[in-house]
């Protein structure tokens, strides 16, 4: 099937998909101020996943409506079906998602890209552009590109913080208002990836080359977890993958790689003893690895 045909295939406009939470203002998805949008559900399964919650969608056991101390969670359909969410009456002190046993998260809310719209729009004066996360944004090409065509009709920039997972390449409507894509590289080889993930990373790496050559590669990031992979192998070899990419030169840009600290903050308990999290000194080493192959642009945090 070629990919136009396979676009069409795709749900219809209007979707309603899962929305886990739209941050007005954020300085850390992206350049300048923006709005960020976090979709439900993902499509691996990282060990060391800081916010776990996103990862699946509810599936009605009702253990965290008996647990809410606000009562914003009800199943009004009845045990076994999905939580209703008020979130009017939500106090955000996140028992639900500690007492969920599916990785999920019963408050989120189910938007088409033009509610979602409705949202950003009342940001527009004070931000710079939008962008949508997850979870794994990208299961849901059909409302991105709705979302991404009218935040374009009102000037503003639209990216994606994607783990990679899905072939860009077949789906061009979504990659002609997509504006750049921050781009989680979790390890390098295929058996570190799946160390982390479950899974293999040959497309993860096949889109890193696609967006880099057309120039919509903004980020590349490396979440650093001493023990778990070959972090220093992975920041070197990912360097020189990107390496004839990494200029101002034609259709290419200054590829920003950012360095991600594993830190305890959200990890799921049974992980905990098998995770290392970096220091400091360690950090700066792996920094001066990408600077050795000619990453100028980093970011530690």
């Amino acid at each position: 099937m070629n990919r136009e045909r396979k676009e069409a295939y795709l749900s219809p406009p209007g979707e309603r998909v899962p929305v886990n939470k739209v941050i007005p203002f954020s300085s850390v998805d992206g350049p300048g101020s923006r709005t960020a949008v976090f979709l439900q559900e993902c499509n691996i399964d990282c060990r060391y996943c800081h916010n776990p919650e996103t990862r699946n969608l509810c599936s009605g056991c009702g253990k965290c409506v008996t647990r809410c101390p606000a009562g914003a969670l009800s199943q009004p359909a009845g045990p076994g079906t999905r939580v209703a969410f008020a979130p009017e009456k939500c106090v955000a002190c996140d028992t639900c998602i500690r007492v969920c046993p599916e990785g999920a998260s019963p408050r989120i809310e189910y938007l088409t890209a033009a509610e979602c719209f409705e949202r950003v729009r009342t940001q527009i004066p004070f931000i710079r552009g939008v962008t949508v996360s997850g979870g794994e944004c990208t299961l849901h090409p059909v409302f991105l590109a709705e979302l991404f065509a009218l935040c374009h009709a009102d000037h503003l920039t639209t990216l994606l913080d994607s783990n990679g997972m899905i072939d860009y390449a077949d789906y061009p409507t979504l990659m002609e208002v997509t504006d750049g894509v921050m781009l989680d590289i979790k390890a390098y080889t295929p058996e570190d990836h799946r160390r982390v993930t479950g899974y293999g990373n040959e497309m993860v790496l096949k889109n890193a080359v696609w967006l880099a050559e057309r120039g919509k590669l903004t980020e590349i990031r490396t979440v650093a977890v001493p023990g778990l992979f070959d972090v220093p192998g992975t920041v070197r070899s990912v360097c020189r993958l990107l390496a004839p990419y990494n200029n101002t030169e034609g259709a290419h840009r200054v590829i920003r790689y950012k360095l991600i600290t594993c830190r305890p903050n959200g990890v799921r308990k049974k992980y905990l003893p098998d995770l290392d999290f970096p220091s400091p000194a360690y950090m700066s080493e792996l920094a001066e690895i990408a600077r050795g192959e000619g990453f100028t642009d980093l970011q530690v945090v």
